[in-house]
C-alpha cells in the first residue's frame, strides 16, 4: 500500500514526537500551544509560538516583561489607544499551566491629587529571591519627563501593594529586567532621555535604598539607551545597548556594576530598537534583537560563550512588520521563553530548547544565510 504525502509527513512527525523526553512534552504543553509541523520544519531548538490574546482589550499594546512565577510564567505590557495616550495602562496576563489568562490591567498612571491620567510606560517584572514580585513601570507625559514606580506582589501578582514612587534621579529597569547579586541587591540598567539618551546603572539595596553611577557615556560619542544586564559565570557583566548609531554598544563590569569600561560598538546591529538577553544556566549568553540597522524586522537570536563573539541561532520573524522589544527569561526546567511587540496589536509568546540551537558563525556583523 502506498502511503500518500500527508499520511507520511505525520507519520515522520509523530516518530519525532515520541523521541521527545516526557519532560519536554508536558512542559511544552504547559506554556504554549504548539504547531508541532511547523516547530519541527522550521529551526532547531524552537517548541512554537503563541498569540498572548486571540484579540487585545485595546487597540495598541507594546514593551511587554516576563517573569517566572510558582507554577507558571507571568507578562505584562503596556497598551491603550496608542502609545503616549492618557489611556495606556499597564497590563498583565498569567499562564499556569493551562493557557494565558484575559488580560488585566496591572497599574495605571492616575493622579488622584491632579484628577489627571499619565500615560504608563515599559514594564519590568522580576521575581527576587525571597519571593516578591516586582512590577517596575514608567508614567509621565513622555520619556523625557516620566518617573519611576514600584508595585511589589506577595503572591505572584495575584495581588499588588500601592505603588511608590521612586526617588527623583532614578528611575530603575527602564526596559530590561534587572539581576539580582550575590548580596542580594538589584544591579538596575536604566537610562536617560531628558538631555540626550545616557546610560546609567542603579542600585536598589535591601529593598529600601537607592545609588547609581555616572552616565556610562556621552550622548555625543554614542547616544545609547535600555540597557540589557549579563551576567557571566566569571563573575563578569555585560551591557549591552541600544543606540542610534547602527550598532549594538556595550560596556563591562569587573566589580558587580560599580566600575564600567568606555562604551564601544560591538558587530551586531541595531535599528534604534531594544535588545534583551540572558546567560544560561551553561554559561552562554543569549540574545534576542532585530538584526539590521533598518526596520524592526526580522526579529533574530544569538548565543555567545564570552559575550564578544556572536553565533546566529534562530530567526523568529522575517516578515515585513514590527517584532521588537523582546524580553527573555530561562525558566527552572531550562527553556528560555521570550516575548515581544507582534505588529502593535499583540503580545508573542516563544518556547526555545537553548541545547537544541545549532549556530552559525555571524562574520563581520553579517546574518549567514
Amino acid at each position: 500500500m502506498i502511503r500518500s504525502l500527508n499520511d507520511t509527513i505525520m507519520l515522520a512527525v509523530t516518530a519525532a514526537i515520541l523521541a521527545w523526553p516526557s519532560s519536554v512534552l508536558s512542559q511544552a504543553a504547559k506554556t504554549v500551544n504548539i504547531d508541532v509541523v511547523d516547530s519541527l520544519g522550521k529551526q532547531a531548538g524552537m517548541y512554537g509560538s503563541e498569540m498572548i490574546a486571540d484579540k487585545m482589550p485595546v487597540a495598541g499594546v507594546h514593551a511587554s516583561t516576563i517573569a517566572e512565577i510558582e507554577g507558571g510564567i507571568v507578562t505584562a505590557w503596556f497598551g491603550g489607544a496608542e502609545e503616549g495616550a492618557y489611556d495606556v495602562v499597564i497590563w498583565m496576563s498569567r499562564n499556569e499551566g493551562d493557557g494565558w489568562s484575559k488580560p488585566k490591567p496591572a497599574a495605571n498612571g492616575i493622579d488622584e491629587a491632579k484628577r489627571i491620567q499619565y500615560p504608563c510606560w515599559n514594564p519590568v517584572l522580576f521575581k527576587q529571591s525571597n519571593g516578591t514580585l516586582l512590577l517596575f513601570y514608567k508614567v509621565g507625559p513622555n520619556p523625557r519627563a516620566w518617573w519611576g514606580m514600584l508595585q511589589k506582589s506577595r503572591d505572584d501578582g495575584l495581588t499588588w501593594e500601592k505603588a511608590v514612587r521612586l526617588p527623583a534621579g532614578f528611575l530603575g529597569p527602564v526596559r530590561n529586567k534587572p539581576i539580582e547579586l550575590a548580596n542580594g541587591t538589584l544591579l538596575c540598567g536604566s537610562s536617560l532621555e531628558d538631555a540626550g539618551w545616557r546610560v546609567q546603572m542603579e542600585r536598589y539595596v535591601q529593598n529600601r535604598y537607592w545609588s547609581k553611577t555616572k552616565p556610562l557615556n556621552s550622548p555625543l560619542d554614542y547616544a545609547a539607551i535600555q540597557p540589557t544586564l549579563l551576567a557571566y559565570p566569571n563573575g563578569s557583566i555585560q551591557t549591552l545597548c541600544r543606540t542610534k548609531s547602527g550598532r549594538l554598544t556595550e560596556c563591562w563590569s569587573y566589580d558587580g556594576g560599580k566600575k564600567w569600561t568606555r562604551m564601544k560598538r560591538t558587530q551586531l546591529p541595531n535599528p534604534n530598537a531594544g535588545a534583551d538577553g540572558t546567560v544560561l544556566a551553561d554559561g552562554r549568553a543569549l540574545l534576542v534583537y532585530n538584526h539590521t540597522r533598518r526596520g524592526r524586522s526580522p526579529l533574530n537570536v544569538s548565543v555567545s560563550s564570552n559575550g564578544k563573539i556572536w553565533e546566529a541561532a534562530l530567526v523568529l520573524e522575517n516578515q515585513p512588520g514590527e517584532y521588537s522589544y523582546p524580553a527573555v527569561i530561562q525558566t527552572s526546567d531550562g527553556n528560555v521563553h521570550v516575548t515581544y511587540t507582534h505588529n502593535r496589536t499583540n503580545i508573542k509568546h516563544v518556547v526555545i530548547d537553548p541545547a537544541k540551537l545549532l549556530t552559525q558563525p555571524i562574520v563581520e556583523g553579517q546574518w549567514p544565510q
